[in-house]
């Protein structure tokens, strides 16, 4: 399995991204996905995640209402819209798959995870 994401970069406050995961190897539609990511001086935190199979989704409060996660299975692709971002979203973003627990959004139960990919928000 692997999980390559793409999308980061650096925008201004109040902008927008997307990150993209195309999962390799990885078919399971009776799990999850999710992004987490780690801000300078913090754990990796989850900021959302999509059951793979009915398509449910969680947000952190962090990010809800101004994040959206979304897959495109025939792509094996899941997605991350950011917008309204804040500085304070600044960190590395990190896709991730399969969880050994029934909830995916805490870190060290997720099997699979990518490279990472920075996103930086300046005021």
């Amino acid at each position: 399995v692997q999980l390559v994401e793409s999308g980061g970069g650096s925008v201004q406050a109040g902008g927008a991204l997307r990150l993209s995961c195309a999962a390799y190897g990885y078919t399971r539609s009776d799990n999850c996905m999710a992004w987490f990511r780690q801000r300078p001086g913090n754990g990796r935190e989850g900021v959302a995640r999509i059951a793979t199979g009915s398509g449910n989704t969680y947000y952190a409060d962090s990010v809800k209402g101004r994040f959206t996660i979304s897959q495109d299975n025939a792509k094996n692709t899941v997605y991350l819209q950011m917008n309204s971002l804040k500085p304070e979203d600044t960190g590395m973003y990190y896709c991730a798959a399969e969880s050994r627990t029934p909830d995916c959004t805490v870190a060290v139960g997720m099997n699979y995870w990518g490279q990472g990919t920075q996103v930086t928000v300046s005021t």
